[in-house]
C-alpha cells in the first residue's frame, strides 16, 4: 500500500510533533525501506513518555512493586498503571492518557526516579498531548486523599473511582453537588444524581447511626474467654541453606526507618515508666464492644488510650510540639495527629489518626479499623503516614511489659504500652483484689521537656484510664 502511494503521488509528507519531513520521488528511491516503515507508523499514533511526577514529601525515588498493564494493553484515563512504594507510602499511578502501552521502562523491584519515564504510551496524534505535570497519582483505597479534575474553569474534588462511575454513566461532575468535605463529590452523590435523572429509587446510603443500648433482658452476655497464657507458635517457613551470604538493598519502609532512627539518635531521650490499673476500663469496654460491633466497628483499648492522650495534650501542649533543627524555635501543633505503631510485613509503619482532639472514641475506633486494614494490605497512603504529632506504640499486643521507645522526629514524645496482666493489688482497706494492670513507658525530648512535665502528663493520662467516667467531663 505504501509503495503504491509512492508511485502515484509526487511527494509524501510525514508529520511528527512540530517537525515535517518532505520527500520527493527522486530522493525516496534511495531511502532505506526499513526506515520508511518506521517513520510512517508515526502518522497513526504519537508516542508519549509517561513520566513519574513529584509525589511530594521530598521523595525522589520509588520501588516498582506491581504492574497492572503490559506492553500492547489499551488504557484509558484514570486506569491504574502500576503501584510504586516510597520510603513513606505505597502509591498507585493512574493513566493520564487514552492509548496503547508500548514500553515498560522498569521491571519489578527496580528503582524508578521522579521525572523519568515509567511507560511509553501511543496516543491518537489528533488529540494532542496533555502537559506532563497533570499526571494523576492516588494512594490506593485512600478515602481521605483526593485528586483534582479541572472542569469548566473550576476544580472538582473526586476520587478516581467516583470519576470512573461518572464517566460510565455519562454524568458531568460539574453538574453534581458534592456533599463531602470541601464539596468533594462522593459515590452517593453520583448515585443520587443518577436516580433523579432516571426516576429510580435507590436505597439510602449506609451511614453510622447511634443505636441505643438494648434492654438488659435482651443483652447478650459476652462469651467467656480463655484467660490462660498463650503459647507462641513458630511460623512454619521453608528453610533453605544455600551456603552463601545474601546481600539485599534497604528499600521501602525499612529505608525510612534507617533515616528516622538515625535522626532520633541526635535527641537526648528522657524515660519515665508507670503502671495503670485498667480494671474499670476493661469492664467499660466489654459493655460497649457489642454496641460497636452492631455499628460495624471493632472496639479495642487503643481508642481510649488515644483519646486520653489527647485530653492530656490539651493540658500539656509542649508534648504535642516540634523543635526546629537549630533548636531555636518550638512549634506547638494545633492538631492532635496521634500515630499508632504497626508491625506489618513491609516493616514498622506509623499511620496517625488526624485531629483526635475533635473526635469521639467511636470515631477514633472507626479510623483505626481503616488504618489497620490498609496497613495489613500495604496500601496506606502518604496522608495516613505523614503529619504525626504524638505517637503511641502498643508493643503489648506482641509481648513484654516495659520498653524504651524511640522518638520519631520531628515529634518530641512517644509512649510504649505493655501487655495487660491480671495481678494482685491492695485496695484502700488493705484487701487483696484482682486487677488488670498495664505498664507504660514514655520517652521525651529532654531538650524542651523536663521530667516533671512528663510525669504530670502521665498521671493525668493514667487518671482518665483508671476512672473512665472522668473523661466525660473533658470530652468535646
Amino acid at each position: 500500500v505504501c509503495i503504491h502511494r509512492v508511485r502515484s503521488c509526487s511527494s509524501i509528507h510525514f508529520i511528527k510533533s512540530k517537525y515535517a519531513c518532505v520527500f520527493d520521488k527522486s530522493a525516496f528511491k534511495f531511502s532505506h525501506q526499513q526506515r520508511f516503515f518506521r517513520t510512517s507508523s508515526v502518522s497513526h499514533g504519537q508516542i508519549v513518555q509517561f513520566k513519574l511526577s513529584d509525589i511530594g514529601e521530598g521523595i525522589t525515588e520509588v520501588t516498582m512493586k506491581e504492574w497492572y498493564v503490559k506492553e500492547g494493553d489499551s488504557v484509558s484515563q484514570f486506569d491504574s498503571i502500576c503501584e510504586v512504594q516510597s520510603d513513606k507510602a505505597s502509591v498507585t499511578i493512574t493513566s493520564r492518557y487514552d492509548g496503547i502501552i508500548r514500553k515498560l521502562h522498569y521491571s519489578l523491584d527496580e528503582i524508578a526516579y521522579v521525572g523519568k519515564p515509567l511507560v511509553d504510551i501511543e496516543i491518537d496524534a489528533s488529540k494532542g498531548v496533555a502537559p506532563e505535570e497533570d499526571i494523576v497519582e492516588t494512594p490506593p483505597m485512600s478515602h481521605e486523599e483526593h485528586t483534582h479534575q479541572e472542569i469548566k474553569g473550576h476544580k472538582t474534588l473526586a476520587t478516581p473511582a467516583v470519576r470512573r462511575l461518572a464517566m460510565e454513566n455519562n454524568i458531568k461532575l460539574s453538574e453534581v453537588v458534592g456533599t463531602g468535605k470541601d464539596n468533594r463529590i462522593l459515590k452517593e452523590d453520583i448515585l443520587n444524581y443518577l436516580a433523579k435523572q432516571t426516576g429510580a429509587i435507590l436505597p439510602p446510603s449506609p451511614k453510622v447511626e447511634i443505636i441505643p443500648p438494648l434492654p438488659k433482658s435482651e443483652t447478650v452476655p459476652p462469651a467467656p474467654k480463655d484467660k490462660g497464657r498463650k503459647i507462641p507458635v513458630p511460623v512454619s517457613r521453608p528453610i533453605v541453606f544455600s551456603g552463601k551470604d545474601r546481600t539485599e538493598p534497604i528499600t521501602g519502609f525499612h529505608k525510612a526507618m534507617v533515616k528516622t532512627m538515625s535522626a532520633a539518635l541526635k535527641i537526648p531521650h528522657f524515660g519515665y515508666c508507670d503502671e495503670i490499673d485498667l480494671t474499670q476500663l476493661v469492664q467499660l469496654r466489654e459493655e460497649l464492644k457489642p454496641l460497636a460491633e452492631i455499628r460495624g466497628v471493632k472496639l479495642s483499648f487503643m481508642p481510649f488510650f488515644i483519646k486520653a492522650a489527647s485530653l492530656g495534650l490539651l493540658q500539656y501542649p509542649i508534648l504535642n510540639a516540634s523543635l526546629d533543627e537549630s533548636c531555636q524555635n518550638v512549634t506547638y501543633k494545633v492538631s492532635h495527629n496521634i500515630g499508632v505503631a504497626m508491625d506489618t510485613e513491609q516493616g514498622l509503619i506509623v499511620p496517625n489518626v488526624k485531629n483526635v482532639q475533635v473526635c469521639s472514641v467511636f470515631e477514633i475506633a472507626s479510623e483505626l479499623n481503616r488504618l489497620q486494614s490498609l496497613g495489613s494490605a500495604g496500601q496506606l497512603g502518604t496522608n495516613d503516614l505523614s503529619g504525626g504529632t504524638f505517637t503511641l506504640s502498643n508493643i503489648g499486643t506482641i509481648g513484654g511489659t516495659y520498653a524504651k521507645p524511640v522518638i520519631l522526629p520531628p515529634e518530641v514524645a512517644i509512649g510504649a504500652l505493655g501487655k495487660i496482666q491480671i495481678l494482685p493489688r491492695f485496695n484502700g482497706k488493705g484487701e487483696v483484689f484482682k486487677a488488670q494492670i498495664m505498664n507504660v513507658s514514655w520517652s521525651a525530648d529532654h531538650r524542651i521537656i523536663d521530667g516533671a512535665t512528663m510525669a504530670r502528663f502521665s498521671n493525668l493520662w493514667k487518671s482518665y484510664l483508671e476512672n473512665p467516667a472522668l473523661m466525660l467531663l473533658d470530652l468535646k
